[in-house]
């Protein structure tokens, strides 16, 4: 029981009125999807594609699209869950399969960005290897890695590694690569490069929080499918990971990504991701 100091009834019951107004509130703040977790046992829990990959528009500085095609059945379940300790550190890793047909395309906009470089660009500077888009494409097999601490018996994450080709199968996901240079006074996209995706890591920082990248593959965006072009694109992407630096993200999304590392480290049935300001549609739609 709690007193509230006020000089009459209807002045308490005001207050209380107040503190039960905020309360409800709170409780009543918007969030994003929540993730069912079921590691493989009793009935599937598979997630819609656009909810299992809400951490795109989480982690992006820039304002974000999401598309889906029609009919999209892609859903994605952790199907495993394994964990190492010598008590005083952990490693965890959970297996999820990617299943259903269709795509996911999650497209950043450059609006702000270009603004901020606009008299970089317009002096014959060039924006090289800006993030177009990440995409998910059919079915697919990867795991989380989680590794951290334990502290006075609590599980703290230092670093999340999603990989996307478990067990040598190709990666579904790729990113849209472009340079963005200033022609005929505006500013134009050009040089436009597909890379396929093995991995995503963040890593616990304090200051200018980044992912880094592990690319399988890169080529020229209308480069064909052979197996020429395909090798090819892989050595490509074998050197640009040598030099490809990590890419900046918000650190509410670093921070949600490592939530979601201790959900999934901690064997817990359910992650309920905060709700993504960045954007820009309400609902998947075809592109």
């Amino acid at each position: 029981m709690f007193y509230v100091p006020a000089r009459n009834a209807a002045g308490r019951q005001m207050v209380v009125a107040l503190i039960l107004f905020a309360a409800a509130s709170l409780a009543a703040a918007p969030t994003g999807p929540t993730l069912q977790l079921d590691y493989g046992h009793g009935e599937p829990r598979g997630n819609p594609i656009s909810q299992f990959m809400y951490f795109v528009p989480l982690i992006s500085p820039e304002p974000v699209s999401v598309f889906t095609n029609t009919g999209n059945t892609q859903c994605a379940r952790v199907l495993s869950f394994h964990c190492q300790t010598n008590c005083t550190t952990f490693l965890t890793t959970c297996e999820f399969d990617f299943t259903g047909q269709g795509a996911e395309r999650n497209v950043f906009d450059h609006t702000h960005n270009i603004q901020k470089h606009e008299q970089e660009l317009q002096a014959g500077g060039l924006l090289k290897h800006q993030l177009g888009s990440i995409n998910v494409t059919g079915e697919g097999l990867g795991s989380v890695e989680i590794e951290g601490v334990l502290t006075n018996g609590q599980h703290v994450v230092n670093r999340v590694q999603f990989c996307f080709n478990r067990n040598g199968h190709a990666s579904p996901v790729t990113i849209n690569l472009h340079d963005i240079a200033w022609h005929n006074g505006a500013a134009q996209i050009e040089n436009g490069m597909v890379a396929r995706v093995n991995a995503l890591t963040f890593r616990r920082s304090t200051t200018n929080p980044k992912m880094e990248v592990s690319l399988a593959s890169l080529k020229q965006k209308d480069a064909g499918d052979g197996l020429w072009q395909n090798f090819y694109g892989s050595l490509k992407g074998a050197a640009l990971n040598l030099f490809l630096p990590p890419l900046a993200v918000e650190p509410a999304g670093q921070q949600s990504m490592l939530d979601f590392g201790l959900t999934l480290a901690t064997e817990q049935a359910t992650f309920t991701f905060p709700l993504a300001t960045t954007i820009k549609n309400n609902t998947p739609h075809a592109p």
